[in-house]
């Protein structure tokens, strides 16, 4: 079991006229999308997206099986929403919380350029890989007129007492550095807290797009005890040499 706190804030920020971001912040998932911008539906889409993940909340863990058919059905769900003149599309980015040998598991996965991040033990790491050319331009993406089924990189990490998870979207990460984002990571406040400041901070920085923050922060983790290789009996000790 893993014992969690969590919280997500978005905003429009100061200069497009609507939020297309959505997210979903439910044990054991936690999901940003991001409407293509430039595409009409972009909010549609990225709300499309989260929904795919809803009937997934509400447990202690998620099969890895069960992640993958949500980001099928989450594509179907927004290549569907395509009725005007250019198909809407959307970015997906979230980690689950998930078993491996029976210990607790991060599952992390992304399609587009919305990012997951893992702080532990004082270190900001991206673990998400951008699906981005030259430019920005989304190389991989739910709906938006990729042909192509998405397919979403995965990444399984043992979970650790103390981590946190930021998942978020580029109009954060694109406005804040990584400095920036660890020192409000590390701050003693709760959840709901970091998220907000994390979005403001992004705001204030200039607001170019819309942004989002989910702030996952682990408090324990109920695990089984690793192995113990123990030599037999009969098994000869090598000497220790001293010199």
């Amino acid at each position: 079991m893993i014992q969690v706190r969590f919280a997500g804030c978005t905003d429009r920020g100061q200069v497009r006229e609507r939020n297309e971001d959505s997210y979903l912040a439910q044990p054991p998932v936690f999901i940003v999308a991001d409407g293509m911008g430039g595409h009409s539906g972009g909010d549609q889409a990225s709300q499309a997206a989260v929904a795919a993940f809803s009937k997934l909340t509400g447990r202690e863990f998620v099969e890895a099986e069960e992640v993958l058919a949500a980001v099928s059905q989450a594509g179907v769900a927004v290549a569907g929403l395509y009725g005007g003149t250019r198909p809407p599309g959307s970015t997906l980015a979230g980690v689950a919380m998930t078993r491996a040998a029976g210990r607790p598991c991060w599952l992390v996965f992304n399609v587009g350029d919305s990012r997951v991040y893992l702080l532990r033990d004082g270190t900001l790491s991206q673990i998400s890989e951008d699906h981005s050319g030259v430019g920005g331009v989304i190389t991989r993406a739910l709906g938006g007129g990729i042909a192509r089924p998405a397919v979403a990189d995965q990444w399984l990490l043992p979970v650790q007492a103390g981590d946190q998870m930021l998942v978020c979207s580029d109009g954060l990460y694109n406005e804040v550095t990584d400095l920036l984002m660890t020192a409000t990571l590390l701050r003693s406040l709760e959840p709901e807290r970091k998220a907000a400041e994390l979005v403001a901070a992004a705001t204030r920085a200039g607001g170019r797009d819309n942004v989002t923050a989910v702030v996952v922060v682990v408090d324990g983790v109920d695990a089984p005890p690793l192995r113990e290789t123990t030599v037999p009996d009969d098994e000869t000790q090598p000497e220790e040499e001293t010199w």
